[in-house]
């Protein structure tokens, strides 16, 4: 075996409990990356710990709602002390509260915004500091192709996740003289609890719109966050990867 692609590294991920989080947890980890996992479902979160450290690296667990800043803050610190350092910060959680605008409330429109673009600024304001110091930092914002094409019921998700891009470019022209490069990955469907919920009849039909007949997979995701955290993409900033089989392009 040689040198593991991230050994002394260290990888911050947020709604790492589940899914595409839980995901690239385990393949940060397969590549030596020692972990801090942050989600709000603590229990489940303590399970992907487990799993992580039995790959022979450090995994610390912390129980926060990213699109609370003090929480975040708090966060971060327990996580310099105890590594010493955040190299790869992947801002991942997210949620829906699916509905058309005729009939979304205004709490719906306001939780996925917060959480899902308050939470990526909330994470990236507080480690960048720290990466600014070290003049080195991978960051990758998962958005969504709905971020770029839209869908039916879901204005919230969608303004959250364009929002969240057109953030990507902006922190990456701010950084990329320091050596930090911030990307976003666009993920088409995948093959999560969020799509699992579907019915068989709406999996079809959302399949059907795939020109690659299959949904993504979570591994499929994190292996374009293992690449744009590697060293092979460091001319690459302010990039949004669409890895979506085609649904976009």
């Amino acid at each position: 075996m040689g040198e593991k692609m991230f050994s002394g590294k260290v990888a911050l991920i947020t709604g790492a409990s589940q899914g595409i989080g839980r995901e690239i947890a385990l393949t940060f980890a397969d590549q030596g990356a020692d972990l801090a996992l942050v989600d709000v479902k603590f229990p489940t979160l303590t399970e992907v710990a487990k799993e992580v450290e039995k790959k022979g690296v450090k995994a610390l667990p912390l129980e926060v709602d990213v699109s609370d800043y003090e929480k975040v803050k708090a966060a971060v610190e327990k996580v310099l002390s105890e590594f010493g350092k955040v190299d790869i910060l992947v801002n991942n959680a997210g949620i829906t509260r699916d509905n058309l605008i005729l009939r979304m409330k205004p709490d719906e429109w306001q939780k996925v915004i917060d959480v899902n673009l308050s939470g990526a600024f909330n994470f990236t304001q507080v480690v960048i500091k720290a990466m600014v110091k070290k003049r080195y930092g991978r960051i990758i914002n998962i958005a969504s192709v709905v971020g770029l094409m839209g869908n039916v019921g879901q204005a919230n998700y969608s303004a959250s996740k364009a929002g969240l891009i057109g953030f990507t470019k902006s922190v990456a022209r701010e950084v990329a003289s320091r050596g930090i490069t911030v990307n976003a990955i666009a993920p088409g469907f995948i093959d999560t609890p969020m799509t699992q919920a579907l019915s068989p009849e709406a999996r079809e039909k959302l399949i059907s719109q795939i020109p690659t007949p299959r949904l993504g997979t979570p591994k499929d995701i994190a292996n374009g966050v293992k690449f744009l955290a590697s060293e092979e993409a460091s001319y690459i900033t302010g990039h949004v990867l669409n890895i979506s089989g085609g649904l976009y392009m």
